[in-house]
């Protein structure tokens, strides 16, 4: 691997940085394939690793899908290579978290959408532009928007090409968490850190049987979290028996 992607762990937090920061961390093929490389290995240290923290370098999280790739005809190693990159970054055992600073716009936006929970800076912008140039999802836009900020909302977003400050964003459901600048990183990292203090196979269950059952009616899903949920988890013992020692 070269350096368009960084990867610094800190415990049992690891935070992967797209760093193109010169092109405001635009996407292109092998800065894809360079996060397929950190993907394929973080499924692999699932006791290792607890939580994942996508974010970027320098002043945004990235401004998209690279045009200029677009513009000369960019070649993928496969069909759909960015929106399957995508998915196995959504299907990451562990809970991933998005770090958003500035721009967060169309590919990069469906980039965020892939994680578990988004936190923003308030001078963060998020927008779907597909339309402005022409364009139409194929990274999961479709799919992952409106789960997040519901049907009315997501067609806003997509047919105006309107942009939406993080304050407004946390309100409308696409934000979880908004914070100032300053305190970004150190308010992504304390949150990352609580989740790892917890189970590691409670919260890769948890996160399995929440996608699993989303979009089953209550019943359905019930009956799905009685057959597959296993109740007490490897750990289980070692951690109840910690309860009132300290």
């Amino acid at each position: 691997m070269s350096d368009l992607v960084l990867r610094k762990d800190s415990g049992r937090v690891c935070t992967l940085t797209l760093n193109r920061p010169e092109t405001l961390n635009a996407l292109n093929v092998p800065l894809f394939e360079e996060l397929r490389g950190h993907i394929d290995a973080l499924r692999g240290q699932v006791h290792e690793v607890a939580c994942v923290i996508i974010t970027g370098a320098g002043k945004a999280f990235s401004a998209g899908h690279d045009l200029k790739d677009i513009q000369k005809g960019e070649r993928q190693p496969e069909p759909h290579f960015q929106a399957k990159i995508i998915q196995a970054l959504a299907e990451l055992p562990q809970p991933v978290v998005a770090c958003i600073r500035g721009h967060c716009y169309t590919g990069g936006l469906e980039l965020a959408l892939a994680a578990d929970i988004i936190i923003a800076a308030r001078s963060a912008k998020f927008g779907d532009t597909h339309s402005k140039w022409g364009l139409s999802p194929l990274w999961g836009m479709t799919q992952r928007l409106p789960r997040r900020v519901g049907l009315s909302k997501a067609k806003q977003m997509m047919f105006t090409s309107d942009i939406f400050a993080a304050e407004v964003a946390e309100r409308m459901g696409l934000v979880d968490i908004c914070v100032d600048d300053a305190e970004l990183e150190q308010a992504t990292n304390d949150f990352a850190q609580r989740i790892a203090a917890n189970s590691t196979y409670s919260n890769q269950v948890n996160k399995v049987l929440l996608g699993a059952t989303d979009g089953m009616t209550i019943q359905a899903g019930l009956t799905y979290e009685l057959a597959h949920s296993p109740g007490a988890c490897f750990d289980a013992r070692e951690r109840v028996a910690l309860f009132g020692k300290k």
